[in-house]
């Protein structure tokens, strides 16, 4: 095995810190997946994180000792005894780190975990926390970018060679499958999610799930997909029409309202601007087109560990964007028992404004 190490989890532990002196807690337990990777560089499915003032632990199982000292230097490793479980090592870990009170992940944790743990450490002040880890997160360094920049090249890439392919027959499984092979085979570790394609009156739902249904030929056709590459995720959402469209002044009234918008929301992000002001860009486009009941969701959310993290670009975020941040932009219209329009890319937003990532065409005819 080869050590991981990441130069930059120091630097990240330390903004951790900064963190527990400001929620005045002694130490903040992490155990969510996504943050524990971020927190210390463990690439393994199961572990938990103490990290105080002056200690940084690692408790994990059997399977993972020899995978934690290669990939996390900057922790000590906590051994669960064989068959054990976690609440066996916690008190020793609060002692040796001289924990009163302690943050643990609220929006993680189950009611039974803190349940058992609070039982296993009667004598430690448990403290809710949200978000401190994953709001870390939102803002991606230099090798982070690097890594979902290399991720959204290959969903371009994977998407363009599954469509060269697409023919009215096909069912939107198969499909799916050419885009999931393509990228399995170029060097994607995973899909960031199961891939969605959608044809006709499927693509009125935005997260319909790729079945049965053939492809025809003049129908919109939803595909959502995304790849999962160095342990950083990309998300990419095309809307196609195989041949000419069946009813050509519905589909593309629809897919200019929604391209337009989307153009229109890309050009006004920045460092500054909300959430809620950027989802209102497009909204009020779309609404102003007559489609303004037709768009249920938020304009785009971070991507990066996870596919869906901070920030929101959302009527319910009103924080501004930092440079930093990558997120997805993908507005969207769905007419009932017609079908509907998506189209998402990722962006970076840098110290001057914005930097879109994704580079696959947004010409929506394949033509046959």
């Amino acid at each position: 095995m080869v050590n991981r190490s990441n130069g930059a989890i120091p630097s990240r532990l330390a903004n951790v810190r900064d963190l527990l002196r400001q929620n005045e807690v002694d130490a903040l337990l992490v155990s969510q997946p996504e943050n524990r990777g971020y927190l210390s560089g463990f690439t393994g499915s199961t572990g938990w994180l103490l990290i105080s003032a002056d200690k940084a632990l690692f408790a994990a199982d059997f399977r993972y000792y020899e995978q934690v000292g290669l990939e996390c230097p900057d922790f000590e490793l906590v051994k669960l005894p064989f068959g054990g479980n976690f609440t066996d090592v916690l008190p020793a870990m609060l002692q040796q780190a001289g924990v009163h009170r302690l943050g643990f992940e609220a929006d993680h944790a189950t009611f039974a975990n803190v349940q058992d743990w609070s039982k296993a450490a009667p004598n430690c002040e448990w403290n809710a926390s949200k978000g401190l880890a994953a709001g870390l997160r939102a803002v991606k360094d230099a090798g982070e970018i690097a890594a979902i920049r290399a991720a959204v090249k290959l969903a371009d890439e994977a998407l363009a060679a599954a469509l060269a392919q697409a023919r009215p027959g096909m069912t939107e499984r198969e499909l799916a499958w050419l885009i999931e092979s393509a990228m399995r085979t170029h060097g994607a570790e995973a899909a960031a999610f199961e891939i969605i394609v959608s044809c006709g009156p499927n693509a009125a739902r935005p997260h319909a799930r790729a079945g049965d249904t053939r492809l025809a030929a003049g129908e919109p056709i939803v595909i959502d997909m995304g790849a999962r590459l160095g342990r950083y995720n990309s998300d990419l959402t095309r809307t196609v029409c195989l041949g000419r469209p069946n009813d050509p002044d519905k589909f593309w009234k629809v897919y200019n309202t929604v391209l337009q918008a989307q153009l229109a929301a890309e050009a006004a992000l920045r460092p500054g601007i909300t959430g809620k002001a950027a989802d209102a860009v497009a909204r009020d486009l779309i609404a102003a087109a007559g489609f303004g009941d037709y768009f249920g969701h938020g304009l785009g959310h971070g991507v990066g560990l996870a596919v869906h993290e901070e920030p929101r670009l959302s009527r319910l975020n009103e924080q501004p964007l930092v440079a930093g941040n990558v997120v997805t932009v993908e507005p969207g219209v769905y007419l009932p028992g017609w079908g509907g329009v998506r189209i998402e890319d990722m962006a970076v937003i840098t110290e001057n404004g914005v930097e879109i990532l994704t580079g696959a065409p947004k010409d929506p005819i394949i033509r046959l």
